[in-house]
């Protein structure tokens, strides 16, 4: 089984012209992250749109990123939905594609229980033989997995992993103490602060548009080299900001066009920046020198 640690690349979805799912430039971007050194992939979380693309273009996506990633690194694919019958369903799509685990918010309409959620997650432990990354996010699904029932979670044999969404740092030590390891934490905002804290990970926007500073982060981190990562981390603070808002998918985009690889603009009711947020978004990538590399 993969042990997942590092930075992971919350990944856009890129569109075509027409809209359509664009295969040629999802298949350049995956391996340009990868050879920017990024240490893993998450295709189909919110940054990638899944509640606005067909279940066709979800197994393209997955099929296309675990296809191109080859295995170089691991790919972990988002298979949320609020019917657990659908996403067990997805989970099993995902694994007999070759993903390394699934990524699973809780179902974010009905306000769940916690026995709800308790057996949501074992329903799709029972599904599959991979690692399930649970992702707790409160601010979009009206449910707080706090870090007591985060612990009973972690009783499920594939829960192993969670992406921590909120702004309370102190959550990946508690998770971690209480659980007694049991569940391993990725940062899911706080990438710097999280692993000062012992997350093995960062579930990261912002390595979409700097995946090489961004998975430096944690090696500096690794190496006991706080100091440089604290710099790294403020030196990239505007990015990190600029990609943390309501506008997240949009800017992100944004930032991909003006770096020289057009993903196209998010699906509706998302709407593609505006001109001043397209300027902010060039003047971003001139400063930081962002860019995409050519694969070799």
């Amino acid at each position: 089984m993969t042990d997942f640690r590092g930075t992971y690349t919350i990944m856009v979805t890129p569109f075509d012209a027409e809209g359509a799912v664009d295969v040629p430039a999802l298949e350049r971007y995956v391996d340009w992250q990868i050879a920017s050194g990024i240490h893993g992939l998450i295709p189909l979380g919110s940054t990638g749109e899944f509640l606005s693309m067909s279940d066709d273009e979800i197994e393209l996506v997955a099929k296309t990123v675990i296809d191109r990633a080859a295995g170089r690194v691991p790919v972990i694919i988002g298979t949320t939905a609020e019917d657990t019958r659908v996403a067990a369903r997805k989970s099993r799509m995902a694994e007999s594609l070759g993903a390394d685990g699934v990524m699973v918010l809780p179902p974010f309409y009905c306000t769940p229980t916690e026995d709800e959620l308790y057996q949501h997650y074992k329903t799709i432990s029972d599904a599959i033989g991979i690692p399930i990354m649970v992702y707790n996010n409160p601010a979009v699904t009206n449910v707080d997995l706090k870090p007591q029932l985060v612990v009973r979670l972690s009783q499920i044999d594939n829960c192993r992993y969670i992406k921590e969404s909120t702004l309370e740092v102190t959550r990946v030590r508690d998770i971690m103490r209480l659980s007694d390891g049991r569940m391993k934490v990725f940062g899911g905002i706080m990438g710097f602060e999280s692993y000062v804290e012992g997350a093995v990970g960062w579930a990261a926007v912002p390595s979409n548009g700097a995946p090489a500073e961004m998975a430096r982060l944690y090696d500096l981190v690794m190496a006991g080299e706080l100091a440089q990562a604290r710099d790294l981390s403020f030196k990239y603070f505007p990015m990190i900001d600029f990609v943390a808002g309501q506008q997240y998918v949009a800017g992100t985009k944004a930032m991909l066009a003006a770096m020289g690889l057009p993903v196209g603009g998010p699906r509706p009711p998302r709407l593609p920046m505006g001109p001043e947020g397209i300027a902010a978004a060039r003047r971003l990538v001139d400063e930081l020198g962002l860019k995409i590399a050519q694969p070799a």
